[in-house]
């Protein structure tokens, strides 16, 4: 028997390219086995992209190092972006990992497999040329049944100026229209009912194919050839946000009024830095439409905190524009000198305690907004998807609404009513939270 052992690291983009290592290896009679002792290989997939996450995977290869050492014919396999970022660095540092594979070697690890089983490799270091992935690659879904993501885009053109993305993963690649019905109509056979469009960048979506293709002809594609109750976009670049999109998503409430707008920061001379191509105007100016057309819209931003030359006028800056804003989820992350970057060379780089500070007075800002935020749905009746017994407790079910992303956002604890995995309930608020609702199946009729 052929067996395997996966560890998926890093965000919902990279885990789509272990679901594609996963579909190879079955197709090919490999077995997964969830303890890496009893495994013939393990595969780690990792993350490169700052580094926290690289320090997470070394951590995660070295724990497995020390497994491989009590079998003399375990083979230690890592792939991903952390490979792609440090290519033959990592072949000297890691002698005991048996093969390498950057970020491009997911649909052909089956067969890289077997000729490291067979000793034909002899290359501990495997770069393959870039690619992009398509719907007749096997594919086995690791999310619950009835969610899933696509991936919609590879690779990225923005070039931000903290970024390692474009080196890592390459300049945009977008899959097309058909191609990507093809698979979503596959998902929807599956079970699917909340498709997570992901990339780099949606909205530069078909910016390297021809004029047809954008991310507006895309949705429409898949509101006209599937069924998916749940449609939902994740990281769109604020400028991209057209009027054709925001009316795509007030005109069709398949599509979930919730976007995910990573704006980074608020000051114009740091987003000047960053190389964001926008500025504070803009964003109040993009919050503002999207908040005209759909009142009830949820929005999700990221901001990157710390940066190089960042002053405290500047976090007043951003302040004033979390309490003016009031985004309904807030993610904060402080800057990490990545070697290689843009940045890396600036001066005036702030010390990690000033940057640790500034990320956890935003995070109380944010969590008294957010508290406020949740109580609008008190008394309304909201769709909840149902994801199963709650984590916190045995004696209560847990969901999302259409207002939280899956991993990154609250939930909704549901105290009452017969409901079963994967179904989309109509359920009454009666509790809020600071980021999380509670609340009993709405009575029908």
């Amino acid at each position: 028997m052929k067996s395997f052992h996966l560890v998926s690291l890093g965000c919902a983009k990279n885990l789509v390219d272990s679901e594609l290592m996963l579909g190879g290896l079955f197709e090919n009679g490999w077995q997964m086995v969830d303890d890496p002792d009893t495994a013939n290989v393990i595969i780690i997939n990792t993350c490169g992209f700052i580094q926290p996450a690289v320090e997470e995977a070394i951590e995660e290869i070295l724990s497995m190092v020390e497994i491989k050492k009590s079998d003399s014919q375990k083979k230690l396999v890592v792939s991903g972006c952390m490979v792609q970022r440090y290519k033959d660095a990592l072949v000297e540092e890691l002698p005991e990992v048996d093969l390498f594979i950057g970020t491009e070697g997911a649909p052909v690890l089956a067969v890289i497999l077997e000729d490291l089983l067979n000793s034909n490799t002899e290359k501990q270091l495997l770069l393959p040329d870039r690619m992009i992935m398509d719907a007749s690659m096997p594919r086995s879904i690791s999310t619950p049944f009835y969610r899933s993501w696509l991936k919609i885009t590879e690779g990225c053109d923005n070039h931000c100026s903290y970024c390692m993305i474009p080196s890592i993963r390459g300049q945009l690649r977008s899959r097309g229209i058909e191609d990507l019905i093809s698979e979503a109509k596959l998902l929807e056979q599956n079970g699917v009912k909340e498709l997570c469009l992901i990339a780099q960048d949606l909205t530069a979506y078909g910016d390297d194919l021809d004029e047809q293709s954008n991310l507006e002809e895309l949705l429409n594609g898949l509101l006209s050839e599937t069924t998916i109750p749940w449609l939902r976009l994740l990281y769109l670049y604020p400028t991209g946000i057209n009027d054709k999109l925001i009316n795509l998503i007030k005109e069709n409430s398949r599509i979930v009024p919730y976007l995910d707008i990573p704006f980074q920061h608020v000051s114009d001379h740091v987003l000047k830095m960053m190389k964001r191509r926008y500025g504070k105007k803009d964003i109040y100016k993009v919050v503002q439409k999207l908040r005209d057309a759909i009142p009830d819209i949820a929005i999700r931003t990221t901001f990157l905190l710390g940066f190089p030359g960042e002053t405290e006028e500047d976090i007043k800056e951003l302040e004033e524009c979390i309490k003016e804003l009031q985004f309904d989820h807030l993610g904060v992350f402080a800057y990490t000198n990545e070697e290689g970057s843009v940045s890396e060379n600036f001066d005036d780089q702030l010390s990690e305690e000033v940057k640790q500070e500034r990320v956890n007075h935003v995070l109380s800002l944010q969590s008294s907004i957010s508290a406020v935020r949740m109580k609008q749905y008190i008394g309304k009746t909201v769709e909840v998807i149902v994801e199963g017994t709650s984590k916190e407790t045995d004696l209560l079910l847990e969901g999302r609404t259409q207002y939280q992303a899956p991993e990154i956002d609250g939930c909704v604890y549901i105290n009452e009513g017969e409901v079963s995995l994967g179904d989309i309930v109509e359920v009454e608020i009666t509790e809020a939270q600071i980021y999380d609702l509670v609340g009993r199946v709405a009575e029908k009729g």
